[in-house]
C-alpha cells in the first residue's frame, strides 16, 4: 500500500514528524507499506522549513512542489497541479493531510478527485471566523475527508453537528504534543541567549502574524507600544514572521525592551517558550504548546479553534484590542495566572493511535 503524507508549512512539519516515525516503526516490524512524503514548498524560508526537517529527524521529501510565496490562489493552483502529476505517475491509496494551511486543502481536493481516500489530522477544529483563510481550508478539507483524526471533544462535536458519522471520527489526541514530548530533552537556547542576558522567567515571548494584527502598521505598532510599556523592566523576545517583517520594514519601530529577531528553529523557539514568564501570540499552535508546557499565554484574537487551550489549558483569549493587554500582563507579572491542566489524550501517543487506526482499517481486514 502507498500512503502519501503531505506537509508544506512549518506547523505541518511538527505534526507529521511523529506520524512518519510511527509508520517507520511499523515498517521495521514488517508492515508492507510505502510512505511517500510530499513537501509542497509553501514555506521555503530555511528557518520556516528545511531547518525544522533536520531538527525533527524528518526524512528528505520524495517530492518538493516548490509552491513558493504567492497568493493563496496561486499557491493552491500550483500545489494541485504538482500533486496531480505525482498521482498520475503512481496513485496512492490514502492521502494524509494535517492542519489547516493551503497545502492541506489543495492536496485533499486533488487526492479525492484522483480516487484516493483522505485522512485529516486535526479534523473538526473551527474558529467560526470566516475571514480566516484557515477556517475555509478546514471546512473544505473536512467536507471531503474519509478518516477524521481529532484533538478534542470540541472537534468531535463540530464534526457530528455537520453530519459526519461517528464511526468515521477517531479521537486520537494532539500530534503537536507528541513532537513536543519527544524533543523536549533537546531544547536548546538560541544563539543570542547570553548576549541578551536572558534567564529563566525574566522575559516574555511575542509572535504576531495574522493579517488583522500586522497588515496595518498603526495597529501593529500600537500592540508593540502597549506590550513594551506593560512588560518593563522585562525583555520581550519577538521572532518576526516574514509577513510581519514586511510591514515593520516600512517604518521600523524602536522599543528598548523588545528584541526583534529572525524566526527561530523549533528546538530554540520552544526552549525560549519553556523558560519564559509568558507568551503573547496570535498563533493557534503556540497556544497548544504553551498549554503543554504550562506557560501563561495571551492570545490576540477574537476567536479560537482550540477552545480546550482556554477551558483547560493556560491560554486566555483577549480579542484584538490592545486595551485588554495591561490587565492580563499584570496577572502574569503578579504570578496570578489561572490554574490549568493538560487536555485529554495530549499524552504524546496521538501518532501511534493514528497509525494503529490506519493499519486496522486498511491492513487487518485483508489478513
Amino acid at each position: 500500500m502507498l500512503i502519501d503524507v503531505i506537509a508544506g508549512a512549518r506547523p505541518n512539519f511538527v505534526k507529521i514528524a511523529p506520524i512518519l516515525a510511527a509508520f517507520q516503526e511499523k515498517v521495521s516490524n514488517g508492515l508492507n507499506v510505502k510512505i511517500r512524503f510530499i513537501h509542497t514548498g509553501q514555506h521555503f524560508d530555511d528557518n520556516m522549513s528545511s531547518s525544522i526537517l533536520k531538527q525533527l529527524n524528518i526524512p528528505t521529501p520524495d517530492y518538493n512542489l516548490n509552491a513558493g510565496s504567492n497568493s493563496a490562489a496561486e499557491q493552491t493552483g500550483k500545489i494541485m497541479l504538482g500533486y496531480e502529476n505525482i498521482l498520475q505517475k503512481e496513485s496512492s491509496q490514502l492521502c494524509i493531510v494535517v492542519g489547516d494551511v493551503t497545502s492541506t486543502m489543495a492536496c485533499a481536493i486533488t487526492a479525492k478527485k484522483n480516487g484516493c481516500d483522505v485522512a485529516h489530522v486535526e479534523a473538526g477544529i473551527r474558529s467560526g471566523d470566516m475571514t480566516m483563510p484557515e477556517e475555509i481550508n478546514r471546512i473544505v478539507t473536512d467536507s471531503i475527508t474519509d478518516l477524521f483524526f481529532t484533538t478534542s471533544v470540541y472537534a468531535n462535536k463540530n464534526l457530528l453537528d455537520t453530519g459526519v458519522k461517528l464511526q468515521s471520527i477517531y479521537f486520537v489526541g494532539n500530534v503537536m504534543i507528541d513532537t513536543l514530548e519527544s524533543f523536549k530533552h533537546k531544547f536548546r537556547p538560541p544563539f543570542f541567549w547570553d548576549d541578551f542576558n536572558l534567564n529563566f522567567n525574566n522575559y516574555f515571548v511575542l509572535t504576531l502574524h495574522r493579517p488583522a494584527n500586522v497588515d496595518n502598521f498603526t495597529v501593529l505598532n500600537n500592540f508593540l507600544k502597549v506590550i513594551s510599556d506593560c512588560t518593563k523592566p522585562f525583555s520581550v523576545v519577538f521572532p518576526v514572521h516574514p509577513r510581519t517583517r514586511n510591514i515593520l520594514n516600512r517604518a521600523f519601530p524602536n522599543y528598548t525592551n523588545i528584541l526583534f529577531v529572525e524566526p527561530l528553529p523549533y528546538l530554540e523557539f520552544n526552549f525560549l517558550v519553556s523558560q519564559s514568564k509568558g507568551v503573547i501570540t496570535d498563533s493557534g499552535g503556540i497556544t497548544e504548546e504553551t498549554t503543554a508546557l504550562r506557560i501563561p499565554c495571551i492570545t490576540l484574537r477574537d476567536s479560537t479553534e482550540r477552545p480546550e487551550t482556554c477551558s483547560v489549558g493556560t491560554n486566555e483569549l483577549i480579542g484584538t484590542d490592545a486595551v485588554m493587554l495591561p490587565y492580563y500582563l499584570n496577572k502574569i507579572l503578579n504570578n496570578n495566572w489561572k490554574n490549568s491542566s493538560i487536555p485529554e489524550k495530549w499524552d504524546g501517543k496521538a501518532a501511534v493511535r493514528i497509525t494503529d487506526c490506519i493499519v486496522s482499517k486498511y491492513f487487518n481486514k485483508n489478513e
